[in-house]
């Protein structure tokens, strides 16, 4: 099987820039040979997500808003570790802002990419066990809700459709898989 890269980038041109995203539009050719256009949304930061465990096997989801969706959603704790950065370190912090919890066991999970058709995301997902509580410390966007329920029923959600975040479905059937629930 042949694994190299049947594109052709004939031209890119910047669109629009912020401190998370970049957006270039770049005309191409084709696997088939013909012309195209293509959209990139380019990330500046990667994505954590971290699955909290306690010794009950509940979990800790996080609720809020999300502003692209027009809607509430139900997620694992996450955010952004700038590249330059390890992603334990940002799981550790993220964990604690969004839950107020620190863990004294990491996994890592995974490596994914959130949306492999129109971004370059990279998102990196961990289980956190042996929790201990402390005070959240949310960012100034996040209007956040913690919920704790048992692992078996963040798994439900999940197959239910009612989590429907890429990275909170991955790592929740993943430590599901793991856990044998």
């Amino acid at each position: 099987m042949d694994t190299t890269n049947p594109w052709k980038t004939l031209s890119s041109k910047p669109i629009y820039e912020n401190p998370w995203i970049a957006v270039r539009e770049e005309q191409v050719i084709n696997p088939s040979g013909g012309n195209g256009i293509y959209g990139v949304v380019a990330f500046k930061n990667k994505a954590i997500g971290v699955v909290p465990i306690d010794k009950e096997m509940n979990t800790y989801l996080v609720g809020q808003y999300r502003y692209t969706l027009n809607e509430y959603t139900w997620e694992i704790p996450e955010g952004g570790c700038p590249v330059k950065t390890d992603p334990l370190d940002s799981a550790k912090r993220e964990l604690k802002e969004e839950t107020g919890f620190t863990a004294k066991k990491w996994t890592k999970l995974s490596r994914i990419h959130t949306s492999n058709s129109v971004t370059d995301e990279e998102g990196f997902l961990y289980l956190a066990e042996d929790l201990e509580a402390g005070e959240s410390m949310p960012e100034e966007t996040e209007q956040l809700m913690v919920k704790k329920i048992p692992l078996k029923e963040a798994i439900d959600m999940v197959m239910r459709s009612e989590i429907t975040d890429s990275m909170s479905s991955t790592a929740l059937l993943m430590v599901g898989r793991i856990l044998g629930i």
